[in-house]
């Protein structure tokens, strides 16, 4: 049996979502709440995320043709010490782009991302330590 302090750390599972904040027009919350209220929704938040769900897939034919034409990984992409350390071994510089969630490890030193990464594109949440983001702060578009 392997004892607590021996055990590889956990990676934390990553959120699935980005809280964000929007405003509307009390006639276009009246009428949300009213779907809520008549149960077609469950509340607010599902109506919101039908409604943009349902609206992106009118769409999916020029997302899928962007995401190849810009060479976006889609989803989750995560960069640990082990990754970023095996680049800089190659003597490659990272690009990163990314549809979804970019996650560069609380472990990576500010110095280890900017000898690694010459680029970062995220459309999505990017998740990262503050020394880092300020380390490459030029290089996120």
């Amino acid at each position: 049996m392997t004892s607590a302090s021996t055990r590889a750390p956990d990676r934390l599972k990553p959120p699935d979502s980005e809280k964000i904040t929007i405003n509307l027009g009390y006639v276009d919350l009246g009428q949300v709440d009213l779907l809520v209220m008549e149960g077609f929704y469950s509340n607010r938040t599902d109506f919101i995320r039908t409604a943009i769900r349902n609206h992106l897939a009118t769409h999916t034919d020029v997302l899928r043709q962007v995401v190849a034409r810009k060479m976006l990984v889609l989803g989750l992409q995560r960069f640990g010490v082990s990754d970023l350390e095996a680049a800089r071994q190659a003597g490659h510089k990272l690009q990163i782009r990314v549809l979804g969630l970019a996650i560069i490890d609380s472990d990576v030193s500010a110095d280890l991302a900017t000898q690694t990464i010459d680029s970062i594109t995220v459309l999505g949440a990017l998740q990262a330590s503050a020394a880092v983001r300020s380390a490459l702060a030029s290089r996120i578009r």
